[in-house]
């Protein structure tokens, strides 16, 4: 279970109870780019993860519904 501010306790395997998590979503429009640049600074300081960020920024490329500002 983490904790999101905005969404309350949420079950994610293998996260603290009490770990604070953020949550970006796919009708967010700044959430693309927002993980793109997570990728360019996980690749910058050599995280492995850089490499898998991808499949996450192409489902939120292929996600058809209405995208709008967060809120």
């Amino acid at each position: 279970m983490a904790v999101s501010e905005k969404y309350g306790k949420i079950a994610i395997p293998k996260i603290g109870e009490d770990e604070p998590v953020f949550v970006l979503r796919a009708q967010d429009k700044l959430a693309e780019p927002t993980i793109q640049m997570y990728q360019a600074l996980a690749r910058s300081h050599g995280a492995s993860i850089a490499n898998d960020v991808h499949t996450q920024i192409e489902a939120f490329q292929r996600w058809t519904g209405q995208k709008k500002l967060p809120d």
